[in-house]
């Protein structure tokens, strides 16, 4: 069973979320919060699988309880997917470097939901082309890198080639075709990486390749 926490400011937005993720089996809508300080209450208090996340929230914005859930270490199985109305780039990147697992649309097709919060819940992270290619455009236009907490020199060469893949936004057996190695491997690589890194999950990774210089974007 997914736990899931709804945090959104429009109570008629909480409510369709709610009806579609209640009708699933595998689903349940532990919680709502109508702005950011209550949802980061409400997930020490409930511990879910996942919360969907809204950006533009009143007082506690999206963007901050998401990194006070990640920096909780309590909260280490807690996953955050980011919902919002606004394609707007700096959300992307300030989203994914605060700790969220994800980044979805509302407009997106209930379908696409319902696989986002199965995906994030597993621990791995939605990270789309279009979201991976904001992420190089924000470096690429002069984004400042942060201070990577944990250098390269903790991976092995094998190490920094799949996390490089990853940050160009590979999966796992796209990285296990061009390594030439079985997709399980591939995947052992990145679990490798994510544990020497601290990284929570395959986004905090990509991230982390692009602040530490490990991939430097080409300048168009």
């Amino acid at each position: 069973m997914i736990r899931v926490l709804l945090a959104d400011d429009q109570s008629l937005m909480r409510a369709g979320f709610r009806a579609l993720l209640d009708a699933e089996d595998d689903v349940e809508v532990v919680g709502e919060a109508a702005d950011g300080a209550t949802a980061v209450k409400l997930a020490r208090q409930l511990r879910p699988d996942v919360v969907l996340m809204d950006v533009q929230m009143p007082g506690l914005d999206g963007i901050e309880a998401t990194r006070q859930i990640g920096a909780d270490p309590d909260l280490g199985g807690v996953r955050v997917l980011i919902l919002t109305n606004f394609e707007l780039e700096e959300y992307v990147f300030a989203a994914l470097h605060a700790g969220a697992s994800g980044f979805l649309l509302k407009d997106a097709d209930p379908a696409e939901l319902l696989q986002a919060v199965a995906v994030v819940a597993r621990g791995e992270a939605l990270l789309a082309p279009t979201v991976t290619r904001t992420l190089i455009k924000e470096f690429v236009t002069g984004q400042p890198p942060g201070d990577p907490a944990v250098g390269r020199d903790v991976l092995t060469a094998r190490e920094q080639e799949v996390v490089e893949l990853v940050g160009r936004g590979l999966t796992n057996d796209e990285i296990a075709k061009r390594m030439v190695i079985s997709p399980l491997t591939a995947k052992t690589h990145v679990s490798r990486a994510m544990l020497k890194l601290h990284c929570r999950d395959r986004a905090q990774l990509v991230v982390w390749a692009y602040e530490s210089g490990l991939i430097a974007p080409r300048r168009r």
